[in-house]
């Protein structure tokens, strides 16, 4: 289906296409293959209130507040996991993590990495797209095959972990080689990944392209790039790094427009998890790797498109890292991957037209453990850590409902609504069976006897 025949698709199923839409076509200097480019810019620990769309009013965002006025926020869209490795991992994958073996954090000294046998997003887009990741990977890091290419990328221009973790490299492997090696100048990073992710672009403007860049801020510790350091008068050196993550997705924008790539091209905007020690959740509760409440996996979520995706509009539609994948494959107009069980779901109605969620249910893990489940209106938790423990709330007298039309979680509302608190609990018995198969080396943590046999009352039973 060309681009064309895409965006008619995508009118008649209810989207409002901008005016003067043919006068965008073909305005790059040379033909091109005619489906639209994706790319999908992921913050690394970026705060639900970090930035102005979401709320955030302490850092200046201008870039980011001209990209949703131009394009749609999804107020209620969750990272696939409230820490790095596991969302990237259902990001990329569109599976819940527990799926694929991607559960927890990867350190330094850890071997593992995301199975061969998984399918991602760029395999899922071949061969009709050149595809990048530039950026933090996270995903594996040890012998020869452990970088992006080797799952489905054909450039990968990055570092394996975090940026706090120690020892760090830049590398570029092109089609499974590698290219280079170099030391990395943490002040000077992330404005490297943006120029490599320009020279991609340009590299491919006249044919279909995935770009994933995946920067390694705000996550700490901070180091904005010279022109940026003490520029933010009151989020000190994390709200530098904010404005300089800004500051790219101008400047990538420009390039696109400047390339005439603008109205061909979808850019979404988010984070892999909530803020770290430093960041705003905007309010919500808890913050990265805490439990099932929303300041963990809760976070940012533009998406722009011109003439496709309405400007300023703004939905409450549930939403999850695990639907990039079935979106991104039914605006190319082309198959899921085969043989797997995607979570995800396509989100071209919500984008383009303002509808519901696809979803009847998200659930929320901690590591292999499901820890909450959100439906449109109502939340459930399961478990939340208190000291150093990861604690079961079940059967202890006190269950966790949240009325999610209020996100803030401060005040559970079982005693109101017992039928809801029953209904919910089906739900996670029905989760926990569904993902037993796929546990692993925490399989008992959240059923200990300390809990199992603890007091319910009657109104909670079945």
């Amino acid at each position: 289906m060309s681009l064309s025949d895409r965006r008619n698709f995508l009118m008649t199923s209810g989207a409002v296409l901008a005016t003067g839409l043919s006068g965008g076509m073909g305005r790059a200097a040379t033909p091109r293959d005619c489906k639209p480019n994706f790319i999908v810019i992921l913050c690394d620990d970026m705060g639900y209130g970090d930035i102005g769309p979401m709320g955030g009013r302490d850092i200046p965002t201008p870039h980011l507040d001209r990209m949703a006025r131009e394009g749609t926020v999804l107020t209620d869209y969750y990272a696939a996991a409230n820490v790095c490795t596991p969302s990237r991992a259902g990001l990329l994958t569109g599976r819940y993590p527990v799926r694929t073996t991607m559960s927890r954090v990867l350190l330094a000294n850890d071997t593992h990495g995301l199975p061969k046998s998984e399918k991602t997003i760029a395999d899922a887009l071949k061969p009709a797209y050149a595809s990048a990741l530039i950026g933090k990977w996270h995903l594996g890091h040890t012998g020869d095959d452990w970088d992006a290419t080797h799952h489905g990328f054909d450039l990968f221009y990055g570092i394996p972990y975090s940026h706090d973790i120690s020892p760090l490299a830049i590398y570029e492997f092109q089609k499974g080689e590698k290219k280079g090696q170099w030391d990395v100048d943490y002040p000077r990073l992330q404005q490297q990944f943006h120029a490599r992710a320009e020279q991609f672009i340009e590299e491919n403007a006249t044919r279909p392209f995935f770009l994933e860049l995946a920067l390694s801020s705000p996550h700490l510790p901070n180091y904005p790039a010279k022109g940026f350091a003490g520029e933010s008068k009151n989020g000190g050196a994390y709200g530098d790094t904010v404005m300089e993550i800004d500051s790219i997705v101008g400047r990538l924008m420009a390039k696109l427009t400047a390339l005439g790539l603008d109205r061909d091209t979808m850019v979404i905007f988010t984070s892999d998890n909530g803020p770290w020690f430093e960041g705003s959740t905007g309010g919500l509760r808890q913050r990265k790797g805490g439990g099932a409440y929303d300041g963990a996996y809760r976070v940012p979520f533009i998406a722009h498109w011109p003439g496709v995706i309405p400007a300023a509009r703004r939905s409450n539609a549930i939403a999850m890292g695990i639907d990039i994948l079935p979106t991104l494959c039914a605006m190319a107009g082309l198959p899921q991957p085969a043989g797997v069980t995607i979570d995800g779901k396509d989100l071209t109605g919500v984008l383009t037209r303002g509808a519901a969620t696809p979803h009847e249910q998200l659930l929320l893990f901690q590591d292999e453990d499901v820890v909450g489940i959100r439906t449109q209106q109502w939340k459930y938790v399961r478990a939340d850590f208190y000291m150093k423990f990861e604690v079961p709330l079940e059967g202890r007298g006190y269950p966790q409902l949240y009325d999610m039309r209020d996100p803030h979680e401060q005040y559970s509302v079982a005693s109101l609504h017992p039928d809801i608190v029953r209904a919910m609990q089906a739900r996670m018995r029905k989760a926990e069976a569904d993902f037993e198969p796929f546990r692993g080396e925490h399989r008992d943590r959240l059923a200990h006897p300390d809990y199992k046999d603890a007091h319910v009352p009657a109104m909670w039973q079945d």
